[in-house]
């Protein structure tokens, strides 16, 4: 027995009938029966090896040994305390942060506008939210319960879902539709500032892919956020290439349009990615339950963008084992 512990369910139900001295009352407090709390003395008096009560005469109860009197204080004592430790510990889960850690631009541009759907659901837990960059490791580090990368999905060691694959494409502002140089095929680029994001795929593959010869692929602006360029491209400074994960809203919304058919497949998708060990916890499971949700509906979405059948290669993504 684990360091000289008697069983511990022994030690309430005695706790409980040295306060009654009655085995029937600490029953209906215990909601066991009489012999439950009969046999589980017995067992703890066996276990010490001295008696912990008299039983007198029928009708009249039970009076507590020597023995008993001075073990009750202690076992009170030490059950308190767990009682008072497990109230603490129920305390902190209930309100404590879930630590989330993202890439800036999938932060404001896909989660932010989702995230409170999930506080509404979930008003006793406190959400903080972490920016962070490519190559860091947020969970490995113990700074968070829960990063959503970018990438391959190799990872090994870590609890990994994928959430949502890719789709590169120009989107622009409608009003480039319009005006002197209308965007009617891909060659009408030339007309047009090119916005670069350094995080996806490059124009000079999608003009290649678009067999479009006549429009230079490395003029204009580079930003090193993706949600820079598709601010640019909302403001009418020039044609991005989207992420159709990260364009989704902004093409519903009408901020944005797609003015050609033609798409590329992203070589990275999205996961969720945390520790085995805080994949149990009720919190971290319930958002994990919710984000996984909150993407199949936007992957519907992002497969819509893109018209049948998709280019060569497929998106290469590989999602480890939860």
């Amino acid at each position: 027995m684990s360091r000289g512990l008697p069983p511990l369910n022994s030690l309430v139900m005695f706790e409980a009938a040295a306060r009654h001295l009655s085995f029937t009352r600490a029953a209906d407090e215990l909601c066991v029966t009489q012999a439950a709390v009969s046999h589980q003395i017995k067992t703890l008096e066996d276990h010490l090896g001295v008696a912990l009560f008299h039983r007198l005469g029928r009708g009249q109860g039970l009076v507590l040994t020597d023995a008993g009197r001075s073990y009750l204080p202690l076992v009170s004592a030490a059950l308190d305390t767990i009682r008072t430790a497990t109230k603490a510990v129920i305390e902190w889960r209930r309100n404590r942060a879930l630590e989330i850690a993202t890439l800036d631009s999938f932060g404001s541009m896909w989660l932010l506008p989702r995230l409170g759907r999930f506080l509404r659901a979930h008003p006793d837990v406190d959400v903080r939210l972490k920016s962070v960059e490519l190559e860091d490791d947020p969970v490995a580090s113990g700074e968070v319960d829960i990063d959503i990368r970018y990438g391959d999905g190799r990872w090994p060691d870590l609890a990994v879902t994928r959430l949502l694959t890719e789709s590169v494409f120009p989107v622009c502002s409608p009003a480039l539709l319009a005006g002197a140089h209308p965007l009617r095929t891909p060659s009408d680029l030339r007309h047009h500032t090119l916005l670069h994001d350094v995080m996806s795929t490059g124009w000079a593959e999608w003009l290649r892919a678009a067999d479009v010869s006549d429009v230079s692929a490395e003029h204009g602006p580079r930003l090193n956020r993706s949600n820079l360029v598709v601010q640019a491209a909302i403001n009418g400074d020039g044609v991005a290439l989207g992420r159709s994960a990260l364009v989704l809203d902004a093409l519903r919304n009408g901020t944005l349009v797609k003015p050609f058919e033609l798409v590329l497949p992203a070589v990275f998708a999205y996961y969720v990615v945390t520790t085995r060990s805080r994949a149990a916890d009720r919190t971290v499971a319930d958002f994990r339950r919710w984000l996984i949700d909150e993407a199949a509906v936007a992957q519907i979405e992002v497969d819509a963008l893109v018209p049948a059948p998709r280019l060569d290669p497929p998106v290469k993504a590989v999602v480890t084992q939860d």
